[in-house]
């Protein structure tokens, strides 16, 4: 079923769309979290379509466990569903206890799509969990794949061109119990930041003229 799912996706994302891949050479080997923007429902597949890895969980808001569909598809492709609003401890330790077992973790530190198309501010609970992992963190940049753009294109029979940039991979200092609102902050800006300068100006909303991100962009 799986491997059939892979097909069908590939075939449906390269009907309605052209797609460009960059920077396999940044993914290290075994266990690490891609961390990503959001800005549409194509998102999560297409972490399939770009990885020939079936070890990959993607964290989605409880809500759309509601959706028998979503919830049948979800069996396929590892979701895990979590409370957003809420410490949910039960799936953290799930996802942590997935990654011991050297297994890869996509997350939105959004927590949720961008209606505006650019970067919104995220939430440090992505961000607690990825420094709980211990794993390096794969910063990814997603363009093309807005709802309203992607469904309008479609409608008149036009071609999307979707992008996914990969960033070198980083890690982050554990949250000591000093300060630990203000490193968990920071900790979550970094993340934020190296995806900002993946991406083109005008999908960088909030984290276009954060210092951190003209840095990275200056040594870029």
């Amino acid at each position: 079923m799986r491997n059939f799912l892979r097909w069908l996706i590939r075939a449906i994302i390269r009907l309605i769309a052209r797609v460009d891949v960059r920077g396999y050479e940044h993914l290290p080997e075994g266990s690490y979290v891609l961390a990503t923007n959001h800005i549409g429902i194509f998102d999560a597949i297409l972490a399939f379509y770009a990885l020939d890895r079936w070890d990959m969980y993607i964290p989605v808001a409880e809500k759309w466990e509601q959706n028998r569909f979503l919830k049948w598809l979800g069996k396929y492709f590892n979701f895990i569903f979590i409370d957003r609003y809420n410490p949910d401890i039960k799936a953290m330790r799930t996802l942590i206890h997935l990654m011991e077992e050297g297994n890869l973790i996509a997350i939105s530190p959004e927590g949720t799509r961008s209606r505006v198309g650019s970067l919104i501010e995220a939430k440090p609970g992505v961000t607690y969990l990825a420094t709980k992992l211990n794993r390096p963190i794969v910063p990814i940049a997603i363009t093309g794949t807005e709802d309203r753009v992607v469904f309008g294109n479609l409608k008149r029979l036009k071609k999307n061109h979707f992008t996914i940039t990969a960033g070198p991979n980083f890690t982050l200092p554990p949250l000591s119990r000093e300060n630990r609102d203000e490193a968990l902050k920071q900790s979550t800006d970094e993340i934020m930041c190296r995806i900002a300068a993946l991406l083109p100006e005008k999908y960088r909303g909030v984290y276009k003229d954060h210092p951190r991100t003209r840095e990275l962009l200056t040594k870029t």
